[in-house]
């Protein structure tokens, strides 16, 4: 009997192959390791929580963060399992209106929000517009928006729409439908990104002296203006401290994929009926006016 005849016999013979485990581990092992350096160093998915960027984030909305476009840091890391740092390997400076995902000091949640300030910027607020350089950012009057509720409804507001700030928002449509009427303002950065934000209220952080964000800093602000922990805010209110470093900042928010409105559960079944049909593959990066991005 030739050698290959004596190898393939015990198959032949219909003889149990002894189980790989150890080469299947391995397999699993490296597909883990390749869908954390994807997630960390190309793009990740993320989960909207919370209200702070609507109108145009909503609660329930998933959205892919491309993690390559500031360079890489620790916060780029899938989980944040590096320690905190100031490194930066091929780092870049974002652009006036870009959505980032950045983890505050002291902590290891993303926040979501949108550059307002760039480093060596001169930032104030007044009566909550913004004051850059010395020159008011445009804030165009649009019609207000209306939201429905669980585009606003939280873990930390499951009653959105109601109680501060909120007066006479809430309108009954003649479907019968409940929507949270909103103020609109249209925002135009130097650059000339533009989008929309809310301010519905007057409430003591729409004013602010100026400051000067420092090199490698930058100032974010989110786009529900009166329902947003960020830089205006110190950390022990949950906010961003002032402006992030760079180093913080862990990817640039690109496009959503899908959305639901927080009435599916486990079974699959429910999750057709949860989809918001027209929130997915929406560009998150703003438009900049008079050109094409």
């Amino acid at each position: 009997m030739s050698e290959a005849a004596e190898t393939a016999a015990p198959e032949a013979s219909g003889e149990a192959v002894p189980f790989d485990w150890l080469g299947e581990l391995r397999g699993l092992a490296l597909m883990l390791l390749a869908v954390i350096a994807f997630h960390s160093f190309v793009a990740k998915p993320f989960y909207i929580p919370s209200a702070s960027m609507a109108p145009n984030l909503w609660v329930g909305d998933r959205l892919i963060v491309s993690k390559y476009p500031y360079g890489w840091n620790w916060a780029s890391a899938s989980f944040h399992i590096l320690p905190r740092g100031g490194w930066r390997l091929f780092g870049r400076t974002p652009e006036y209106g870009d959505v980032v995902i950045v983890v505050p000091r002291g902590q290891r949640d993303d926040y979501i929000k949108r550059v307002v300030a760039l480093p060596n910027d001169r930032i104030a607020l007044k009566s909550g517009q913004i004051i850059l350089n010395g020159k008011p950012v445009p804030q165009a009057v649009e019609p207000p928006v209306e939201l429905p509720l669980d585009a606003l409804r939280s873990a930390e507001d499951p009653e959105p729409c109601t109680g501060w700030g909120f007066d006479s928002a809430l309108v009954r449509k003649p479907s019968g439908a409940l929507v949270c009427e909103l103020p609109v303002l249209r925002e135009t950065m130097p650059n000339g990104a533009t989008y929309a934000v809310i301010d519905h209220m007057s409430q003591p952080y729409d004013d602010m002296p100026e400051i000067v964000v420092p090199a490698g800093h930058v100032f974010l602000m989110g786009d529900n203006r009166d329902h947003s922990a960020d830089s205006r805010l110190p950390l022990e209110l949950k906010g961003l401290g002032g402006p992030v470093p760079l180093s913080d900042i862990g990817g640039r928010a690109e496009f959503t994929t899908f959305s639901f409105d927080g009435t599916s559960g486990w079974n699959p079944l429910t999750w057709w009926r949860a989809l918001r049909g027209d929130r997915a593959a929406r560009n998150l990066r703003p438009p900049l006016e008079g050109h094409a991005r």
